[in-house]
């Protein structure tokens, strides 16, 4: 029997170490959390159907649900695997607006070797690790400009970002590729469970990030590359390296994201394929609480910002708003949210209300 006299005092220690970070961290979940829940509510109001889930049965791909909530789950997919990337590389004060380009890349290697009959030439499996290596590719080109050439990541990735879509476009031929093959577009159009696949490929990298990141010493160096790099060296970090991989990562996951938006449509647009999903992405990090100035990263905050921009997007949609006013009104409701998320913001506001009603 244990008494209470025979708890080490380094248990107690450890113990009041441990609660006071869970509710730290709790705290930087709260906002996020409380505004994806007011989002949608407000969809609700917009939408009476918005939370309405029902079973479509599909003789092809088998009985499946279907409902406002699926939709932002699936239209999330892709931009939560772009996100975890970029928390990574934001994380060490980097920057990678290419991912986009790179799933054009990626979605255009998937289409061009699998070809336009029903059987592909080459195995499904084997596609998919092709095009998941040319991302690895071009996160290794991005790596090498920013850590061993030292070019700003602005500069370095913006180099890929412009020109990838080029490339995409030489291997399509100017043309958009589509194919027929059931395996690849499975990985876009199937369901398992009567969910789609691309929510669960989104949430199986995710958690395999997390826990490379928080069951190694890998996500401590990124965090220390971040936080001080010249102190990370002295400690016997390699930032260089410590840097390459985070793009690499950055690199696969834009590739995994490429082949789920190119087997979503069942062809590779190297003009369109992840336009401006850079932007979301990078966005969805900073509303999760990751500093551009970089240091600590939160890989389900980032996820949860993914989810608030999806859930915006879908409301005004359903709205009667006009199109040319999407654009505008999605960044006066992302303004407000960041201002909500500002700890600076909230206690002036609580000041001044205080002094108001004094």
């Amino acid at each position: 029997m244990i008494t209470k006299e025979s708890v080490p005092s380094s248990t107690k220690v450890a113990t009041s170490r441990v609660l006071p970070n869970w509710l730290r961290d709790s705290r930087r979940a709260l906002w996020p959390l409380v505004t994806l829940l007011l989002i949608m509510f407000v969809d609700s109001l917009v939408s009476n159907s918005f939370f309405n889930i029902r079973v479509i049965e599909d003789a092809k791909y088998g009985n499946h649900f279907y409902g406002s909530l699926i939709d932002i789950l699936k239209n999330a997919a892709p931009i939560v695997l772009l996100a975890t990337g970029m928390s990574l590389v934001i994380a060490t004060q980097g920057i990678d607006l290419s991912v986009g380009a790179v799933m054009a890349i990626c979605g255009a290697v998937a289409a061009t070797i699998v070809g336009k009959g029903i059987e592909s030439p080459i195995p499904v499996p084997l596609v998919i690790l092709i095009s998941i290596g040319v991302g690895a590719l071009c996160g290794l080109w991005n790596g090498f400009l920013v850590a061993f050439l030292e070019i700003q990541p602005i500069v370095a990735t913006l180099i890929l970002m412009v020109a990838g879509r080029g490339i995409a476009q030489m291997i399509t031929k100017a043309t958009i590729a589509t194919f027929q093959n059931e395996g690849l577009s499975f990985i876009g159009v199937g369901y398992i469970f009567g969910l789609p696949v691309a929510i669960f490929i989104a949430i199986g990298v995710v958690l395999l990030v997390y826990l490379l990141m928080r069951r190694t010493a890998l996500g401590m160096m990124i965090e220390s590359v971040g936080a001080n790099s010249r102190a990370s060296y002295y400690v016997g970090i390699n930032a260089r390296v410590i840097k390459l991989s985070v793009y690499v990562i950055s690199g696969i996951c834009a590739a995994i994201a490429g082949l789920i938006v190119t087997a979503n449509i069942r062809g590779a647009d190297a003009n369109n394929a992840g336009l401006y999903y850079e932007l979301d992405a990078i966005l969805a990090v900073v509303i999760g609480g990751t500093a551009l100035s970089g240091g600590r990263f939160y890989l389900g905050l980032s996820a949860i910002g993914v989810l608030i921009i999806q859930a915006m997007n879908t409301g005004i949609l359903t709205s009667n708003i006009q199109p040319e006013f999407n654009l505008t009104i999605k960044a006066i409701v992302v303004l407000i949210i960041l201002f909500i998320q500002s700890e600076s913001f909230r206690t002036f506001v609580g000041h001044r209300f205080r002094r108001t009603s004094s």
